[in-house]
């Protein structure tokens, strides 16, 4: 590789992105620029923002070596990204998130449900959760990149870690979210960019998109002994309903990371930058768009990069990667494209990991900065600005996710990304629907929820569910077996199953127990809604 081309290319990519957070930190003059943006984002920045933070190097590696293990069954994640994540996000609850928001003049996402309910419990709760949680999600992203600049520049690993770590840091920590926003939308055109032309390139390399596909099926006797005996059935096709393997599609990456996204506090913020129901409007097609590009590019070049990795080298794509998935991606783009668009996919995968992780500090500086310390320094009247607290919870946050990153064993990308996905909604859909369309939704009972979501997802994980509960090992120390329900399904069912259902009931069930909220919390909250303020249609 020509190191002097790929040095150019990146010393423009990151001249543009100082540009970019330049003008963001211009642009920011308060805490509510730094926090929400002003609330007057432009609706393809903040589509592309959304789409950005959304798609990371957690989809494009981690979720792009699943479907080299396991085959294209994954791509019903992409029809959930753009059906879910895209479309019911923004239409029914981007709306009424925007409305009382800025009626309640929300910062973040735990202060929206600490306003909502007039509970600090709850805004210290939740920010506690985001901030302890997603250093997890932040750590597996960073991974992702790193493995890239190791296959690609023959970089060690952990200094790939370290440089990515900095230079997003840099801009997170000055620019705010508008540095964040501006910053996705550039990197969000170079993803795009990248993606279509490497699913143009690979359906070209096999000779068009049926005779690829065929191969791939043709190739059914060659599918790991591990999958088919966990109930897999091929590349091309669903895995055996019920089987170990129909578990594990269906509840952790079907149902967590597809409907988990719409508890995600990073993304439910972005609704808040918006000025009126219409430029979320004009963002669902934008977000729309990119979202089905983005992971359906990822997952088709991992599972036919099992037909490229057998006709060059006579093995299939984790036998050549040693059975950590996170480099299938990786090891097929250096091996098959252009040398000339390995420069522009490293550059690609830089820039979601940049995207998403600076959304993640942001997210975590604020819940820090916002959420869990500013009530404590009013009381102790210290004069301690805002935006000095979160920088100081972004400088925590990055050291966090640096510790994991390079903690973390191999093959760890996408379940660490369904992990933190299903830990959000465990925790907060129930209740965050329930702020949105249930009047009736009680402090006590949003407590109730948010708490019993929370740590039965936590005992889920620690002590039933066999991926992390074997390889973690606190059950085996303490009981003397690695799950405590060792019978199918049960060691296969996923978290969000369990723990947004018993959710839901416990903040169902106290609110209906308990004295209604106060009326003028409900006309504070609703009086957007109710009288139809903000839609852009007036």
């Amino acid at each position: 590789m020509d190191i002097m081309i790929l040095t150019i290319v990146f010393i423009i990519y990151i001249f543009m992105l100082v540009a970019v957070g330049y003008y963001a930190w211009k642009k920011t003059n308060s805490s509510e620029d730094f926090m929400i943006a002003g609330k007057d984002t432009h609706p393809a920045i903040m589509a592309l923002s959304y789409g950005a933070t959304f798609i990371s190097t957690a989809a494009i590696v981690g979720f792009g070596g699943v479907a080299g293990e396991y085959g294209m069954s994954v791509l019903w994640l992409a029809f959930l990204n753009i059906i879910v994540g895209i479309f019911i996000a923004f239409v029914f609850l981007g709306k009424r998130t925007r409305r009382m928001g800025h009626s309640l003049g929300s910062l973040t996402f735990p202060d929206f449900l600490g306003k909502r309910f007039n509970s600090k419990f709850i805004q210290h709760a939740s920010g506690l959760i985001i901030f302890c949680a997603m250093p997890l999600y932040a750590a597996v992203v960073l991974i992702g990149a790193a493995r890239f600049l190791e296959s690609s520049l023959m970089l060690d690993f952990g200094i790939s870690l370290f440089i990515l770590a900095v230079i997003i840091t840099l801009y997170v920590f000055f620019g705010g979210i508008k540095g964040v926003m501006y910053t996705d939308a550039l990197q969000a055109v170079i993803m795009v960019a990248a993606m279509v032309f490497l699913l143009a390139f690979v359906y070209w390399m096999f000779g068009g998109i049926t005779p690829a596909n065929s191969a791939l099926t043709n190739m059914v006797d060659l599918y790991p002994a591990s999958a088919i005996a966990g109930g897999g059935t091929g590349w091309t096709t669903f895995p055996t309903a019920g089987s170990p393997f129909w578990w594990n599609l269906v509840s952790s990456t079907l149902i967590g990371v597809g409907i988990g996204v719409l508890a995600q506090p990073q993304l439910v913020v972005r609704f808040m930058t918006v000025k009126s129901d219409k430029e979320l409007n004009r963002s669902v097609l934008i977000g729309g768009i990119f979202i089905a590009i983005m992971p359906t590019t990822a997952y088709i070049t991992g599972a036919l990069s099992n037909v490229y990795f057998f006709d060059e080298l006579g093995k299939i794509a984790v036998d050549v990667v040693g059975n950590n998935i996170d480099r299938i991606i990786p090891v097929f783009i250096n091996m098959a494209l252009p040398e000339w668009f390995v420069y522009l996919f490293l550059l690609s995968l830089v820039a979601a990991a940049m995207s998403t992780i600076s959304s993640q500090l942001h997210t975590q500086g604020t819940a820090f900065g916002i959420d869990i310390c500013d009530s404590i320094v009013k009381k102790s009247k210290k004069i301690i600005d805002e935006i000095t607290i979160t920088r100081i919870g972004i400088l925590i946050a990055i050291i966090l996710a640096l510790v994991l990153a390079y903690s973390l064993p191999g093959s760890v990308i996408a379940l660490g990304t369904s992990l933190f996905f299903e830990i959000c909604a465990a925790a907060f859909l129930p209740v965050f629907l329930g702020a949105l369309y249930w009047k009736r939704t009680t402090k006590a009972g949003a407590i109730a929820g948010i708490l019993s979501g929370t740590f039965v997802s936590l005992f889920w994980l620690l002590f039933v569910f066999e991926k992390t509960a074997a390889g973690l090992g606190l059950c085996q120390y303490l009981f003397g077996i690695s799950t405590l329900l060792p019978a199918a399904p049960w060691p296969y069912i996923d978290v969000m199953l369990i723990a947004v259902p018993i959710s839901a009931i416990f903040t169902i069930v106290v609110s209906l127990l308990t004295k209604p909220p106060a009326q003028e919390v409900i006309d504070k909250s609703f009086e957007d809604i109710d009288n139809n303020k903000g839609s852009g249609t007036q």
